[in-house]
């Protein structure tokens, strides 16, 4: 064995001991895998994990993800899916396998699923026996999203990865990618098609590789500071911008964006101003025309009078600014080194995280933005975060933050898993937290009935820990499918506390009430063999997940009649 397989083994073996999430190692390489491939798009433990839809019959699909202009889309997304012009669509399946070899096989079945389920004169329907329904449904994500969008002509790139710790592949196996590649092409004659073969150095590479968490950037003229190292205000150099808001592949770096609640409007009037202005005025300095940009960072420091060292930068206002300068110089690389123009960019270090929120709020509330966008800017999820943090448990209201300092994937919890928990046990809408995962914050009854009305933090701490504690246990449960543990979740989570409470119209005075460490092994096993069984008698898949009578049958099974307790 090379030094590079050796320590990966080591690696897997002690990060699958620290997960407490996953049966074995094979199922937690899944997850390794799709977290080391993934790593620029910068997506949660969370967004990885519902990515996993292997198991048996996945067509050596462990993992897919679809993303448009790197943001990743889930089926509930899909009525109000739209872009710009010439957008990035992004389908990406994996195939992790902890052993020291490619084989023929992996490419042999993409060749075969790609063949039934990405010909749109075939319905996926039909390969109901065949092909697993996590499998079934990302490929029919896919093929929903481009007849959605095809008005558009969105650029369409169907990227392979084939992960393990081998060293070399066989001719005999890169022959069969090529083939792989010409089924998808007759299929989507304009798609770019690629395969790559992650064997245990690249895998050590993008293992090694980490986000910069510490940016340097060089300065137009001196910045103007009121003797304050927490904020400067200051001219940058165009060019240099586009540097510092991309990483070494040229790619715009997407966590400095995450706190800018918008998004990328594309090809709007403003925007079409901004660039018209990049494309046009090149005589006059571009700051003259625009607003600025203001980004929040942990910490700056001056180098030197005209260079800045700036931690976890976020951009919490210009998105649309950056994205056009972006653009402009991914379209005119050649420009980099001849430009002139600077922007004015507001560098903050806030002095408290309330602060922090404020200034998100206030900067992104100048202009329409639904409200919705701005909830997590609210006092109650920073006052959430930092009860549950003082009792180990991570609220995750900056995306990725937890994850970025190493916390245990068990112990961090998201904004939107908190959320379909509430739902679930106060609410009664399991079936609703299944089904809209991305838009529950949207709705303003919903939101103010959740986070509006509950005055006593202990009751998202306890609703939090206890789904994550359900969420362990199911993700252990080695003989059920990733979409079967996907559907019965938050049924289970319902369930448990209407086994634990007995009744079903559950408040939070009792939830406050509730001793955590009530709820055993036993009482959550037991109920996940009730609910588990009535879910597969009803058929077993997504649409019994996402009715609106599965609970009413959750409730007579678990010996209660809904309404009457």
């Amino acid at each position: 064995m090379t030094n590079n397989q050796i320590l990966l083994n080591e690696i897997i073996n002690q990060e699958f001991k620290e997960s407490n999430g996953f049966n074995n190692e094979s199922t937690f390489f899944e997850y390794f895998s799709a977290c080391q491939v993934l790593k620029d798009y910068e997506l949660s433990s969370e967004e990885i994990e519902n990515g996993i839809i292997g198991g048996g019959n996945d067509g050596g699909c462990d993992a897919a993800y679809l993303f448009l202009n790197n943001e990743i889309i889930t089926p509930d997304q899909l009525g109000t899916l739209t872009c710009t012009k010439g957008s990035s669509l992004e389908f990406i399946i994996i195939q992790s396998k902890k052993t020291d070899k490619f084989k023929e096989d992996a490419i042999m079945k993409w060749k075969t699923v790609s063949q039934n389920l990405m010909d749109m004169s075939k319905d996926i329907a039909n390969y109901e026996k065949r092909y697993c329904e996590g499998v079934r449904d990302m490929f029919m994500l896919f093929r929903d999203t481009i007849t959605k969008l095809i008005t558009k002509q969105p650029k369409i790139y169907i990227k392979f990865y084939y992960v393990t710790l081998g060293t070399e592949v066989h001719p005999n196996v890169k022959e069969q990618s090529k083939e792989l590649k010409q089924v998808i092409n007759n299929l989507y004659p304009n798609a770019m098609v690629s395969l790559s073969f992650v064997d245990s150095d690249m895998l050590m590479n993008l293992y090694s590789s980490e986000p910069d968490m510490s940016i340097l950037v060089d300065l137009a003229d001196q910045a103007i500071t009121l003797g304050n190292t927490n904020e400067y205000v200051t001219l940058i150099n165009i060019a240099e911008f586009y540097k510092f808001i991309t990483d070494s592949s040229k790619q715009l770096r997407k966590g400095i964006f995450e706190s800018n609640v918008r998004d990328y409007q594309g090809n709007n009037s403003v925007n079409s101003c901004i660039a018209d202005t990049l494309r046009n005025k090149n005589k006059e300095d571009f700051w003259w025309f625009n607003n600025g940009i203001t980004i929040l960072s942990d910490k700056i420091t001056l180098i030197t009078s005209k260079k800045l060292s700036v931690d976890n930068p976020e951009i919490v206002n210009g998105l649309q600014t950056s994205n056009e300068i972006y653009n402009y110089f991914s379209e005119n690389i050649e420009r980099l080194k001849d430009e002139k123009r600077n922007v004015l960019v507001r560098f903050i270090v806030p002095t408290s995280e309330e602060v922090r929120d404020d200034i998100i709020f206030a900067t992104n509330n100048q202009t329409n933005i639904p409200k919705s966008s701005l909830r997590v800017t609210d006092p109650i999820h920073l006052q959430i975060e930092m009860y549950c943090k003082s009792r180990g448990l991570y609220y995750d209201r900056r995306k990725n933050y937890y994850k970025n300092q190493k916390k245990n994937v068990s112990d961090i919890i998201s904004v939107s898993f908190l959320a379909q928990c509430l739902i679930s046990i106060l609410l009664r809408k399991p079936d609703f937290a299944r089904a809209r995962p991305s838009t529950l914050l949207a709705d303003e009854e919903t939101y103010n009935k959740l986070y509006n009305n509950i005055k006593d933090l202990s009751v998202f701490y306890k609703v939090g820990k206890i789904g994550k504690v359900i969420q362990n246990n199911i993700r252990k449960t080695s003989d059920w499918t990733t979409a079967e543990k996907s559907d019965v979740l938050f049924y289970l989570i319902y369930g448990v506390m209407v086994q634990k409470l007995k009744k079903t119209k559950i408040s939070d005075k009792d939830i406050m009430d509730l001793e955590i460490d009530d709820i055993t092994d036993k009482d959550i096993n037991d109920t996940k063999d009730i609910i588990y069984k009535r879910y597969k008698e009803l058929g077993g898949n997504g649409r019994v997940a996402k009715s609106s009578t599965f609970v009413n049958e959750i409730d007579v099974l678990l010996g209660f009649a809904e309404g009457n307790i």
